[in-house]
This record gives structure tokens, C-alpha cells and sequence, in this order.
């Protein structure tokens, strides 16, 4: 479009133009996942309300469909109910470009924009899941991220949610026709009426006119459409998260063995219940596990840090394909400067990493005397240590170690991600370190666990150093047995020829640190105060001051994300990951270790480690 200016032509567009153009082009594209799923959210609302509320039934097109056969309107009400029900578990999917959510919605539109014109509803409603089909017709190149790995859990998991959203629905609708309904029936009855429904069967309940058969149809329709459903998520072929293949996990230790001195996380990247990829030279590796569309890696990768580029590349590409959200836990600052240069993502510090250096560590001086008094008070009560490389433990005792660790976890469920290996004794971990607090009892009994009163698992950290995997202990044994095993380790490290140990993470240590100093500021303070009121239930502040009582060095760990928006959902992924937060059907965990899969990892579970217990931290 042109317009003169002074007598001559100009190519410049008014704003009022600019407007409508941009209107015209219609979204970007990379915001239309977004913007379409919403959409197909608020249709799917419509749809349901269109087939069960009686006013939204009444409209200009009332005259064209009393011509139809009578058996239509009720058939059409079951229809719209359900196109609404499926476009609202399809919304999430689309928003993360599934392109299976994109063939469904494909089909379900149309359907629904059927029911709601044959069963005298509004033109309005039809026109709107038209025209975001045609949107999704227009758009099906930005659909097209592949499906996450599935398990038969999923389908009992939709029986039991879409079963008692069905009831839920069913009850709103044999209640929403109360002008209809013959006699007065009580909750009882309506709950009864409903129940019968979804199984095809007639209740208790009766209505004047078409309402029984329109009813009827809703309710077999959702009864129908939650057998269907459960039916095809346990049917179809299974595809777990995988796990580390024993190729896999050959080839991480070789990466080990050659560059495990540089991240103390590195010897956890051999939990079995963890996806991995490569780099295309081999010499670089990402671990990650996938928990609820977040794509979580911890620490830094493995390997040459060279490579370095060649998996984060590749850990990527997994997420663009599968619409994955990418984040990384725990990285280091030289980990954090390559994710950001590499990917364009950004890192936010999240906490501190507890390391002692074996050389520098004494209990002799003010500032450990209250350690010190509690290891030799620990010690005049009849407690001995002692520390072993996992290779040079007796298979039986070993064995009792395993199952004490397992006994005294305190919770239900594993926990952990970044931190913690997820097993104890295995061959494989020969070189792994276990400290161990024995006592015999005064009756004499040995126990289920003989003398054993508290264990604790280090992992290699390199040739020269170790990571601390879990703290566990007898709840009816003497205070302080963390500190004790923990001064025993360093005290015998240097006949163990390890010079470093890492100890706990402690999430906002330096914000602790800083806000109870003199001047800190009321910002500071105040969000000192929010960590401390937190540590009720996660243990924050607990945690940092059990770590300083060893005067350690303090390492910054670095979370990456890709923008703000997406903290919450990698927050609540993360306090997935470690355990916090279950929200899948409970399964049997392999204390002695995960089974390996004889298949390529995709993407993994992950499970860690807890630092839960009545008056001192305990890693799980």
C-alpha cells in the first residue's frame, strides 16, 4: 500500500494498517501451540456445557433442528459431551505440539461443531471450533513432537481419574433438568442414577419428554468414553523410560575414569534409571531424566569438557523433538558459562556445595569445638566406626547394610535426583566408600542389623576424591551419629588416598548467610525469613548449618532454564525428581539396585537423596 506525502509516493503503512495486517497474517508461529490449546480448552468447556445445560440449548437455529428425528438431540448432547471432555485432556498436548493431540483434535473439532448445530445450539459455538480447525490445518507443521515414553500405569490412572470426573459430571447432569425430573429424588438416588448410566443401564431417577433419552445417552456416552480410553492406554504397545544400558553405563565410566575429577556430581550419572546422550565423538555424555515434560539433566556432562558442546547438542535436539522443557540442576560455574554460551538459556545460582579438603581438616581449634565435643561424648558412649571401600566389605554384612539403609530411610518413597546413586554393595561400585557406627546392645541382642547403628555412602569423585551419596541411621541411636561417621571418613581419607570429600548441597546458602549479618538489608532480610519459615518442612536452613560446622569450601551450583515462565513447572519437575512430590501409582523399588533394560535410552526416571531426620540431616 502507498500514500502520497507532499505530492509524492511513500511506501510507508499507516499504523491503523500495520494493525489489521498483523490481525490478517493471524499469530506467530511459534506462539500458536499456545495460543491453540487454549482455544481448544475453552471449545471443549463449551461442548460440555452445549450438551448439559439446558439454556445454552435454545438459540435462532431451534426452528432448523426441530425437523431433525427426535433420537438426534439426545445423541448429539452425548456427542457434544464428549468431543468437550477429549478437546480437554487434548489442550496440554497441543500447547506442547504433540502431533498425536493434533490428529485428534483434528477429528473431535468437526464432531463437536456437529453436535452443537444439531442439538439447537448456538452458530456461535460451531463457527469457533471451525475456525480453530482450520488454525490447526493451517499451523500442522508446528505440531509435530514425537510422544512421550508410556506405561500401562497410565491406564489405571485414567480409569480412576476420568472415572470419578465422569460421576462428578454425571452428577451435573441429572441435576440440571429439575423442571423435568419426576417426583423428588435424593442425592442417593441421582448418585445411583448416575452410577447406572455410565454402565448403560437405567436408574432410579425419571424425567417428562426426550430428557430421559438425552440423559441416558450423556451419561453412556462418558461411560463409554472412559472404558475406551482405559482400553486403548492398556492395549497399546508399552514403552518405558528406559535406562542406562550396560553399554551405556561401560561407556560413562571410561568418561569417568578419564575426566571424573571435574564435577563431584559426575559418578551419579550412573544411576540406571537415568536417560543418556552423546556426543557425536563419543567423548562427551548429558544424563537427564523426564519428569512431567521438564527434560531435567544434573551436574555438568560428563567427559571432555571439549565435547562439552557435542551433548548439550544433542540433549537439545531430544527436547525439541519430544516438546520437552530443557533445565539443568546443579551445574557447575564452568558448566553454567557453556549450557548458557551454547544453548542461549539462562542460570540462576541455587545454592552451595559443601567441600572439605582433606589436608585443611582438623578438629582442634574454637571453631569446631562444639564437633568435637559431641564425637568424643559419641565415642565415651560405646560407639565405634569404621571405613571401608565397598570391594573390601563382607558379601553378608554388606548385605545387612543394604537392607539396614533401606529399613531406615523414613520415607515411602526414594528421594532425590542430582545427588545420590540409588543403590549400595553393587559390584560395580567396588570403589565406592562406607562408613558404618557400631554398638552393641546392652541386653545383648544383635538385632536385626547386628551392632550396625548408622551408615553412610560416599561415591569416587575422580582418583582423589569423594561425594557423599546418603546418610542413614538407627532413629533409636545417639544423636550425632552423622557427625561422628562424617569425621571418621575425614580422618581416614588420607589412607583411603583421597584428598577432597563433597558433602551436602545446601540450596540459598548465601542468601542465609548473608541476611543474618549485621547491615543486611530488609530485602534480604526478609527473604532470609521466607527460607527459614521453608526449612519447617525442607530442612534449608538445617542443612547449611549442619555443612558449616565442617568449615568447608563453598562450590555455587547454577540452575538453567530457558526463561522465567517456566521456574514453576521446572520447580515442581524438580521436587518430582527428588521425591518430594509423588503423583504416579506407587511401584516396587529395587533397594539392591534398578534392573537394567536391554533398550537405548530415551529419556529416564530418577530417584535420589533426602536430607529428612528428627534433629540432623539425613541423606536418603
Amino acid at each position: 500500500m502507498s500514500v502520497r506525502v507532499d505530492g509524492e509516493k511513500s511506501d510507508a503503512v499507516p499504523a491503523r494498517y500495520r494493525g489489521l495486517r498483523r490481525v490478517l497474517r493471524g499469530p506467530r508461529p511459534e506462539k500458536v501451540p499456545g495460543l491453540v490449546g487454549t482455544a481448544c480448552a475453552i471449545i471443549g468447556f463449551l461442548d460440555v456445557a452445549a450438551g448439559v445445560f439446558p439454556r445454552f440449548r435454545h438459540s435462532r437455529m431451534h426452528a432448523v433442528a426441530e425437523v431433525l428425528p427426535g433420537a438426534l438431540g439426545p445423541f448429539a448432547a452425548a456427542l457434544a459431551i464428549s468431543a468437550g471432555v477429549l478437546l480437554l485432556l487434548l489442550a496440554h498436548g497441543l500447547k506442547r505440539r504433540k502431533r498425536r493431540a493434533w490428529v485428534a483434535a483434528v477429528v473431535l473439532l468437526p464432531a463437536g461443531a456437529v453436535a452443537q448445530f444439531v442439538y439447537r445450539h448456538s452458530v456461535i459455538g460451531t463457527l469457533l471450533s471451525l475456525a480453530l480447525l482450520a488454525l490447526l490445518l493451517r499451523h500442522r507443521g508446528e505440531f509435530a513432537a514425537l510422544p512421550d515414553p508410556r506405561s500401562r500405569w497410565k491406564a489405571l490412572a485414567n480409569f480412576v481419574l476420568l472415572g470419578i470426573g465422569s460421576v462428578g459430571l454425571g452428577m451435573i447432569i441429572v441435576s440440571s433438568h429439575p423442571h423435568r425430573v419426576v417426583g423428588e429424588p435424593g442425592f442417593a438416588d441421582r448418585l445411583e442414577h448416575v452410577v447406572y448410566g455410565l454402565v448403560g443401564l437405567e436408574g432410579p431417577v425419571d424425567y417428562t419428554g426426550q430428557v430421559s433419552w438425552t440423559v441416558g445417552y450423556s451419561l453412556g456416552a462418558l461411560g463409554l468414553l472412559t472404558a475406551l480410553t482405559t482400553l486403548y492406554l492398556a492395549l497399546r504397545p508399552e514403552s518405558p523410560a528406559a535406562r542406562l544400558t550396560d553399554d551405556d553405563e561401560a561407556r560413562l565410566r571410561e568418561l569417568l575414569d578419564q575426566h571424573g575429577g571435574r564435577d563431584s556430581l559426575g559418578h551419579f550419572a550412573l544411576r540406571r534409571d537415568k536417560g543418556v546422550v552423546f556426543s557425536p565423538s563419543g567423548k562427551s555424555a548429558v544424563c537427564y531424566r523426564v519428569v512431567s515434560g521438564v527434560m531435567l539433566a544434573s551436574g555438568d556432562p560428563i567427559g571432555d569438557v571439549e565435547a562439552w558442546p557435542g551433548a548439550i547438542e544433542q540433549f537439545m535436539e531430544q527436547a525439541r523433538l519430544h516438546s520437552w522443557t530443557p533445565a539443568v540442576m546443579g551445574c557447575s560455574e564452568t558448566g553454567g558459562h557453556v549450557w548458557t554460551r551454547e544453548t542461549g538459556l539462562d542460570a540462576l545460582e541455587l545454592g552451595d556445595e559443601a567441600v572439605v579438603h582433606v589436608p585443611d581438616f582438623s578438629l582442634s581449634g574454637r571453631a569446631m569445638r562444639n564437633v568435637r565435643q559431641m564425637v568424643k561424648r559419641i565415642e565415651r558412649g560405646g560407639y565405634v566406626t569404621r571405613v571401608r571401600r565397598v570391594a573390601d566389605i563382607p558379601v553378608e554384612e554388606l548385605e545387612r547394610i543394604r537392607r539396614a539403609a533401606a529399613d531406615w530411610r523414613g520415607t515411602d518413597t526414594e528421594r532425590g535426583f542430582s545427588m545420590a546413586l540409588g543403590r549400595i554393595g553393587d559390584p560395580e561400585d567396588g570403589d565406592c566408600v562406607v562408613a558404618t557406627a557400631h554398638k552393641a546392645d546392652e541386653d545383648g541382642n544383635p538385632g536385626p542389623y547386628g551392632d550396625l547403628k548408622a551408615v553412610l555412602h560416599f561415591v569416587p569423585w575422580g582418583p582423589d576424591g569423594m561425594s557423599l551419596d546418603l546418610m542413614r541411621r538407627d532413629r533409636s541411636a545417639d544423636p550425632g551419629m552423622n557427625e561422628l561417621l562424617i569425621v571418621a571418613a575425614l580422618q581416614t581419607a588420607p589412607e583411603l588416598r583421597v584428598q577432597r570429600v563433597s558433602l551436602n548441597f545446601a540450596m540459598f546458602r548465601a542468601a542465609l548467610a548473608r541476611g543474618e549479618r549485621l547491615g543486611a538489608g530488609p530485602v534480604l532480610r526478609g527473604w532470609r525469613g521466607l527460607l527459614v519459615f521453608l526449612s519447617r518442612w525442607f530442612q534449608i536452613e538445617s542443612l547449611y548449618k549442619f555443612n558449616a560446622k565442617f568449615r568447608p569450601v563453598w562450590e555455587p551450583r547454577f540452575l538453567v532454564f530457558r526463561n522465567t515462565r517456566d521456574l514453576p513447572r521446572i520447580g515442581f519437575a524438580a521436587m518430582q525428581a527428588e521425591g518430594f512430590v509423588t503423583l504416579g501409582l506407587p511401584r516396587p523399588f529395587n533397594r539392591g539396585g534398578a534392573a537394567r533394560q536391554a533398550r537405548p535410552c530415551a529419556h529416564v526416571p530418577t530417584v535420589a537423596q533426602a536430607r529428612t531426620s528428627e534433629s540432623e540431616p539425613q541423606a536418603a
